[in-house]
């Protein structure tokens, strides 16, 4: 696999750059559409090519060194090129100078890229000798860096390989294995296919055709998840048939640098809400993430007691973003639900966002050098019990909660009381009108496909959309605009394969594939050292 004392090349160096860029591209495309290829949209073939041109450089790596400085190039590309946006919110809301933030954006995903790095040395340390063997290793080990950045520090998900198969071929697979199995194929494959030129570079295609084989084996598995079945298994007995659920979605647009302002953004979303909770129709209203952005108690009566009273009767429900708390108990981020006849609901976000929502232990220092409000919140339970209206079973998340479908996942247990409807509230405004918006919007669609659920999202300024079971839009209110959503969303049961093994399981059986392939890997090295002659 290797050439011995070969030197690393700057062709080497560049192309894992450009790479790992291109990686980053491939979850949401940036720019005007080109060809069949619309702005927001996943593309798998990029990530497929990336991914197949930096195991391409590991096989010709000579020393696992320079496959961790590899691996460490290309994910550092790739991570600056996913989140980059941090710099509006850190820089422009958060008043960081910009030299600062531009470090700091690099030294985040230069201190993630030490997982891919590690991941790259071990596979050509490990160098099995076929093809599969390197695809497997691979893919067991880029599984293995992209879980250690979901859990490890909090974690940090966002645009993971798997999200680029939000559309296409794979995308029935998501129901079955969810995000991380994607994550997995997607590596395998791009590893399979660079090991396949490789074999093809050294031997003529005519006369060897294990490549060609393999070539027309991986179109036939392509062809066959493509069209694979519905995930759900089965759907409880005696399930009622259900009308769909009117629901209004809003939209505030409160630009960011003003939305804690008393006397500009405060006012604009106290009076532009306060208007549309009198005036909706629909059974269901859902406002975003902190849309009234002060507690209860300070809000002006004329405004709060209204909505109380509007709700505490009649046949209408809401579902409001709002901190919640006090300075004795400390304060949450929080969905407040009002519906006739019940005590008020209370979802609090559980996955805090570091230095946004909490502060880590020794960076208290670096919250004081920025000017983001509501910096520490406590954090609330996992599985927290869904607001029940109208027969659906709505479970809220806030924000960047949707990334961890694990977590989300542990509401589904048991199928007569997992949720029917997901409510996602955000507010994607820290990062201006940036891919931000369709990289968290194809998250989104992620979890609607692996539970088989709608999803309703009810953002500050986009995008506010309604999706359906199978992860489609089907209503989209335009970005970065102030307004109201009005959708039929219908609710779902059933449980997929993926809700019931993640439910249970978490992201243990992932680790265990990716742990016991290294291991086999190790094994066989060590047979291969042990059976060779000496010198």
């Amino acid at each position: 696999m290797n050439d011995v004392g070969r030197p690393l090349g700057w062709v080497s160096v560049l192309s894992v750059i450009v790479a790992g860029y291109a990686h980053a591209l491939s979850m949401a495309w940036p720019f005007a559409s080109i060809g069949g290829l619309a702005t927001g949209q996943a593309w798998g073939g990029l990530q497929l090519a990336s991914l197949a041109l930096l195991v391409w450089q590991l096989q010709r790596s000579s020393r696992p060194g320079q496959g961790a400085l590899l691996g460490w190039l290309f994910a550092t590309a790739m991570l600056c090129g996913t989140f980059w946006w941090l710099f509006i919110s850190m820089h422009r809301y958060g008043g960081l100078p910009a030299a600062l933030t531009v470090l700091a954006i690099l030294g985040l995903a230069a201190a993630l890229a030490l997982y891919y790095a590690a991941a790259a040395a071990m596979c050509v340390w490990l160098a099995p000798r076929s093809s599969l063997g390197r695809a497997s290793v691979f893919a067991a080990l880029w599984l293995l860096a992209e879980l250690a950045r979901v859990k490890l520090f909090t974690g940090f998900p966002w645009g993971e390989g798997g999200y680029a198969y939000i559309d296409g071929w794979a995308q029935p697979l998501a129901g079955w294995v969810g995000v991380h199995g994607l994550t997995w194929l997607g590596a395998f494959t791009a590893a399979w296919l660079a090991a396949l030129l490789g074999e093809a570079r050294d031997n003529r295609w005519v006369l060897n055709q294990k490549p060609v084989m393999a070539c027309l084996t991986m179109l036939a598995i392509a062809f066959g998840v493509s069209t694979l079945p519905p995930a759900v298994l089965a759907t409880p007995a005696n399930t009622p048939v259900r009308p769909p659920l009117s629901v209004t979605l809003l939209q505030g647009n409160i630009p960011q640098d003003l939305k804690f302002q008393p006397g500009t953004g405060v006012r604009d979303a106290l009076k532009f809400y306060g208007e549309q909770l009198e005036q909706v129709q629909t059974s269901l209203v859902v406002l975003p993430e902190t849309a009234f952005p002060m507690l209860p108690e300070q809000i002006p009566s004329g405004i709060w007691e209204p909505v109380k009273t509007r709700f505490a009767s009649g046949e209408q429900a809401a579902l409001i973003g709002i901190p919640l708390g006090s300075r004795h108990d400390g304060y949450s981020n929080s969905v407040l639900g009002l519906k006739p006849g019940a005590p008020d609901y209370r979802y609090d976000k559980h996955h805090l966002v570091p230095f946004g929502e909490f502060v880590p232990p020794f960076f208290h220092w670096f919250i004081r050098l920025m000017e983001i409000p509501l910096g520490d919140f406590n954090r609330g339970t996992l599985a927290q019990s869904p607001f029940e209206w109208r027969g659906e079973r709505l479970a809220p998340n806030i924000c960047y909660e949707d990334l961890f479908g694990e977590e989300l996942g542990a509401n589904f247990k048991d199928a007569a009381t997992a949720p029917s409807i997901m409510v996602n509230v955000s507010n994607i405004a820290w990062f201006g009108n940036t891919v931000a918006i369709d990289q968290h919007l194809n998250i989104a669609r992620m979890r609607a496909l692996e539970f088989a659920r709608p999803m309703l999202r009810a953002t500050n300024t986009g995008a506010t959309v309604v999706i359906d079971a199978q992860g489609r839009v089907t209503h989209a209110l335009e970005r970065h605009t102030r307004g109201a959503l009005v959708a039929d969303v219908q609710g779902a049961d059933g449980l997929t394969l993926h809700a019931r093994w993640v439910s249970h399981f978490g992201l243990a059986p992932w680790w265990l594939l990716g742990l016991a392939n290294v291991l086999l890997a190790m094994l066989a090295r060590r047979r291969r050292r042990q059976t060779q002659p000496l010198a």
